[in-house]
């Protein structure tokens, strides 16, 4: 059995006292008896003193096993309360002040840990740790959206989450290629997202961190960032030709005020024409390229409708009465645009309906038609500046509409309908 350092030391304090008794079994003149009597009372005064000098050693032994199991269990909220000016009285206070540091680095770290836990969760990027063996030990709210689950989906495999991804991923897990990469939610246009990754160990066992980020949003601004700088270039040089033409247009004029050839009128109304035609076209564009900020304000939803309506033919549910907040002039020329394209689409009026709801903070516009619908190219590239279908087309409608829902943060998807026409959803959210 292994003695206490505390243990030893009674054994060599009786040990001694036993060494310096022996002395009176050969030098005393006591008889046997008394000199074992004297012996065994020396021996316990010995214990005694020893056990009275030595229980400051023996407190601040105790005092510090006791920090030791508390630091040993992770708690650092108790102090020594051994006060004493001697070395384990040094020794506790050291202890105490070390505590405290390590609680104060404790609380800064579950501070961080607090923090990174809301950065993280708050995220809109899709954020999730996987192990060696594809099994999810981490995830934020992003992650669980994006894989369909409303609960915790740490513990299940990431190609079993993957089959309720949306289309196309499940090809990106088992690659395991980073980049770009596209997917096709149900009902909804293809979107680009970026998957970048990076390993690490984790209580020393390898890890994979999985971030995908949604990039349709943020090619698309550049790209509409792109023709805005293409459409002030050739505005500024339509401009800086249309301004001395129509002078010189003017000045022809004047010059030949007073003849009598036909054929010279006429060509003067026709470039004169065609330089109103064109400056239209010119503003049109710049408006394009300068639409300003939306100016957000609380609106009725079926007063605006019930405006539009005056001017044209479409249905609507009228019982639904609902606030939303927007730029009622941009709003009004998205709905506007929207109407003239259903109207244009060769579908009957009475089939050409808005459907407005609102779902998890968000306002859905949905503007259908019973037109003849449109190619899959022709739906790919119906956002984009000057595309056109039309001989007389500018291009812009559907444009100014995707950059009327940026301008609000929303989104603006084509979808065709079964049964022929086409359905423009229009998702906002609410500003407030």
């Amino acid at each position: 059995m292994r003695l206490s350092m505390l243990s030893r030391l009674y054994l060599v304090v009786l040990l001694i006292a036993l060494c310096a008794c022996a002395t009176l079994f050969w030098f005393s003149s006591l008889t046997l008896n008394m000199t074992i009597l004297v012996t065994l009372s020396i021996l316990i005064g010995s214990f005694i003193l020893a056990r009275f000098f030595l229980s400051d050693f023996r407190s601040g032994i105790e005092a510090l096993e006791l920090g030791m199991l508390n630091i040993k269990d992770g708690e650092f909220s108790t102090s020594l309360s051994y006060q004493k000016e001697d070395e384990f009285g040094r020794l506790c206070s050291l202890y105490n002040e070390t505590v405290e540091q390590l609680r104060k680095e404790k609380h800064w770290l579950y501070q961080r840990e607090l923090l990174l836990d809301k950065v993280t969760q708050s995220s809109p990027d899709v954020l999730f740790l996987t192990d060696n063996e594809g099994i999810l030990v981490f995830s934020n709210i992003a992650a669980r959206d994006f894989f369909g689950s409303s609960a915790g989906i740490e513990g299940a495999s990431i190609y079993d989450l993957a089959k309720n991804a949306p289309n196309g991923f499940d090809d990106v897990i088992d690659s395991m290629k980073e980049g770009l990469f596209t997917l096709t939610p149900n009902e909804q246009e293809q979107q680009t997202w970026h998957i970048s990754k990076g390993s690490f160990s984790l209580n020393n066992h390898p890890h994979i961190l999985f971030i995908l980020k949604q990039m349709t949003r943020e090619l698309s601004r550049q790209e509409v960032a792109v023709w805005k700088k293409v459409i002030r270039v050739i505005s500024h040089e339509l401009n800086n030709s249309l301004g001395p033409i129509s002078s010189m247009i003017h000045s022809g004029k004047i010059l030949t005020k007073g003849s009598e050839d036909e054929r010279l009128s006429r060509v003067f109304s026709t470039i004169d024409e065609r330089i109103k035609h064109l400056s239209e076209f010119v503003q049109g564009y710049g408006k394009f390229a300068k639409l300003p900020e939306p100016k957000i304000q609380a609106i009725d939803w079926q007063p605006m409708l019930t405006q539009l309506s005056a001017h044209w033919q479409f249905t609507f549910d009228t019982s639904v009465s609902a606030t939303v907040h927007v730029d009622p002039v941009q709003i009004e020329q998205l709905l506007i645009n929207l109407l003239k394209n259903a109207h244009e689409s060769g579908s009957d009026r009475e089939k050409i309906s808005i459907l407005f709801k609102q779902i998890n903070r968000q306002s859905i516009i949905e503007v259908s038609d019973r037109g003849q619908g449109m190619a899959d190219g022709v739906l790919s590239s119906a956002l984009i500046p000057f595309y056109s279908t039309k001989s007389s087309g500018s291009g812009l409608g559907l444009a100014l509409c995707r950059e009327i829902t940026d301008a609000h943060h929303g989104h603006i998807a084509l979808q065709n309908r079964e049964g022929g026409g086409v359905t423009v959803r229009v998702v906002l959210p609410n500003l407030v």
